[in-house]
């Protein structure tokens, strides 16, 4: 099964992924995905309520996770824990099957199973973690294979033994952090940043009036945004704005009226920054995209 990739995957101002994964009856779905075919080779920032499991089964997949940045070597995967801002990036290719289900999916809230197994996780273990073939990890990234062969019978109780075995395998494993509580504040400021920025690139905005959505100070505005995803505010919105550019870009507006629109008062500058971020002026990125 694939994700459609002619856009991106669609989430609200808040990076929550709108869309459901697996049926009311059976919360699991299973995804066979090609990043590189997704826009910008990019599946962007968004977080679900649903663990999700990433295998690089082709190509190097950089990933942004748990206030982390890795690549992902073929043949290696990754545990993205519930709640978690991240996104991946293909790096000249990038197969990548992965699953995703809810925690109760396990075992509904109050029984047993979720209080000693599943709960602990949510609470306490690490955001994310690679899952590699030697070490410690290998027994989860084999038990995670062994749920995308599961995929091939069509036969739930197949997947439902797969992924316990990949679960026992993974609660072993996984490291254990401090309460995830104070961090996840934290994570919700930031989402709530990134929203206001979503809604007022376009006319000036300074690092104040970010750290002032969410009524922090510019210090702990700059201190989440490089926590969670090694940027800063304003960098940020740079990098938001000249991918709004790079959409308009693909239709006929005057490349200084795209400037103004999202928010650059110089087009010198803006097509410096564009240059530095995609590797050829707006011109020739127009005319590179008109070809495509």
């Amino acid at each position: 099964m694939k994700r459609e990739t002619t856009e991106n995957i669609v989430t609200d101002e808040g990076y929550l992924e709108q869309r459901a994964h697996g049926e009311a009856g059976f919360a699991f779905c299973y995804y066979e995905e090609d990043v590189f075919a997704f826009a910008a080779h990019r599946i962007d920032w968004h977080w679900h309520r649903e663990f999700e499991f990433i295998y690089a089964a082709r190509g190097e997949i950089a990933c942004d996770a748990g206030g982390g940045e890795f690549v992902l070597h073929a043949g290696e995967g990754l545990f993205v824990n519930s709640g978690v801002l991240h996104r991946y990036e293909a790096k000249g290719g990038g197969f990548l099957p992965n699953i995703l289900f809810l925690p109760e999916f396990l075992g509904g809230e109050g029984g047993r199973v979720y209080e000693k197994y599943i709960a602990p996780v949510l609470q306490e273990g690490a955001e994310c973690l690679v899952l590699r073939p030697e070490g410690e990890t290998g027994e989860a990234l084999k038990a995670l294979l062994s749920v995308f062969e599961a995929q091939k019978t069509g036969n739930e109780l197949d997947t439902m033994c797969a992924l316990f075995a990949l679960w026992k395998a993974l609660y072993a494993c996984l490291p254990r952090t401090r309460s995830r509580g104070e961090r996840s504040l934290s994570a919700i400021r930031l989402r709530q940043m990134m929203a206001f920025i979503h809604e007022n690139y376009a006319r000036k905005i300074s690092l104040e009036d970010i750290a002032s959505s969410v009524y922090v100070s510019k210090n702990t505005a700059l201190q989440i945004f490089r926590e969670h995803i090694r940027l800063s505010p304003v960098a940020y919105l740079i990098g938001y704005r000249l991918e709004r550019a790079a959409k308009l870009l693909t239709g006929g507006m005057a490349v200084s009226r795209i400037a103004e629109k999202c928010g650059f008062e110089s087009g010198t500058y803006f097509s410096r920054k564009f240059k530095e971020m995609y590797g050829c002026s707006p011109s020739e990125y127009r005319a590179r995209t008109a070809k495509e």
